[in-house]
């Protein structure tokens, strides 16, 4: 394992530098504005057309709209706006359409980079989008440096913890998220039985948890009482960005799915709204382990 697959730690911005946020769905890019203007740092919202779900919340901050189409007019934005740092937060649930992608001057260079990046899937493309910016100046940081309590604690983080039967099941759901992950399929797996028994595909967590939730329903899981969520990051993924998360509805798909628990990689996964989501956890009797980042066969 190398320095680089794991989460970096608490980024100290320096006088005079000012963080952009790309904010797709979800709590993630609220939780990332709040702290920056806990920080003094009050930042600049570009919200991803079709996407935010929670666009209230960033009505007291200067903002813009883009389309994902729109792709070429980002860095000409922010190098207006004086963005020096710029944070990819929040879900986003398509990709970019090449044959509408707006050409301009500076985006003709990476067209070809694009090209290759949309046919090897999201991290690609994220790869290719952070590297792009940052030859440009502008320097991509993960959601965890600016606001590191998201980032999971290593070992059990609820009341209840796994059972030794549990611990088969996670690493069975370990196995196979890691396998898909190298495929940039998805980054988690449902494990019962000590054998995996569904796969993230590109409906996403909630769609993986509601497809458990229905096999327990129509009797195909019968007898196996038990069972247990893994997330983990791809392996070579591009950590600045799509890090895997959970929240409170993943607790609450989780349960209604019949599952004993979630399992996250620890410094490598998000749990937002910690506080809530853990608590709702304690509620529902269901536990939450951050797991040890281990060491692959590759060193990474």
């Amino acid at each position: 394992m190398t320095k680089a697959d794991v989460a970096s730690p608490h980024l100290e911005l320096a006088p005079g530098s000012r963080v952009g946020i790309i904010a797709g769905g979800g709590s993630l890019p609220v939780e990332v504005a709040e702290s920056l203007v806990r920080q003094g740092n009050s930042p600049f919202i570009v919200l991803v057309d079709g996407e935010v779900d929670r666009e209230a919340d960033f009505a007291a901050y200067e903002q813009a709209t883009l389309a994902l189409e729109d792709i070429g007019l980002l860095l000409p934005l922010l190098k207006r706006r004086g963005i020096s740092h710029l944070v990819l937060a929040g879900e986003i649930r398509r990709r970019p359409q090449l044959a509408r992608i707006r050409p301009t001057f500076g985006l003709l260079a990476i067209i070809p980079s694009v090209i290759v990046a949309l046919a090897r899937g999201d991290d690609g493309l994220l790869k290719v989008l952070t590297r792009g910016l940052e030859k440009r100046g502008i320097t991509v940081v993960g959601a965890h440096q600016i606001v590191p309590d998201l980032a999971a604690a290593e070992g059990t983080l609820t009341a209840a913890g796994p059972r030794q039967s549990d611990w088969r099941d996670i690493e069975a759901g370990r196995a196979a998220a890691k396998a898909i992950g190298a495929l940039d399929i998805g980054q988690a797996a449902v494990a019962i039985g000590g054998r995996a028994i569904a796969l993230e595909g590109i409906e996403g967590t909630k769609g993986l948890l509601e497809r458990t939730r229905e096999l327990r329903g129509h009797g195909r899981l019968a007898g196996k009482t038990r069972g247990v969520l893994v997330k983990c990051a791809k392996p070579g993924q591009e950590l600045r960005a799509d890090l895997p998360s959970i929240g409170p509805q993943t607790v609450e798909a989780a349960h209604a799915a019949g599952l004993a628990g979630i399992a996250v990689e620890a410094g490598r996964s998000l749990i937002l709204e910690g506080p809530t989501t853990l608590s709702r956890a304690n509620a529902l009797g269901l536990f939450i382990i951050g797991l040890p980042v281990a060491e692959s066969a590759d060193g990474r």
